[in-house]
């Protein structure tokens, strides 16, 4: 049974870093795309950053404080974020898809975690 679980969420300060680890069961990440996502209240969800195939994408808004990476001896993918905003706040996804993805849209990912709230506040 393919599952993702994700960890890391929390409050912090803006300006401040937090990391999210995304663990995988159930099928190897490193056969995958992978993803991470984000819905702020009232917002669509949106596209953070996502690789496929040793592409990489990242959201604009996101571009220089995110890194999405992968590691597969833990057969884990991760989210470092560092300068925080508080327009960051959102709940954030992790998703994985079996094969190429061509978009960072939800609608390409098959797989996706729970989800972990994610606070910028002072």
């Amino acid at each position: 049974q393919v599952q993702l679980v994700e960890s890391g969420g929390g409050l912090v300060q803006p300006g401040g870093s937090l990391r999210l680890s995304c663990a995988a069961s159930g099928f190897t990440l490193d056969d995958y795309a992978i993803g991470w996502f984000r819905q702020a209240p009232g917002k669509e969800r949106e596209g953070v950053s996502c690789f496929s195939e040793g592409s990489t994408y990242y959201a604009l808004s996101v571009k220089g404080r995110f890194t999405i990476s992968r590691d597969n001896a833990k057969n884990t993918m991760y989210l470092e974020m560092n300068s925080l905003k508080p327009e960051d706040t959102a709940v954030y996804y992790c998703a994985a898809h079996e094969g190429l993805v061509f978009t960072c849209g939800p609608a390409d990912f098959s797989s996706w975690g729970q989800g972990t709230q994610v606070t910028v506040s002072s």
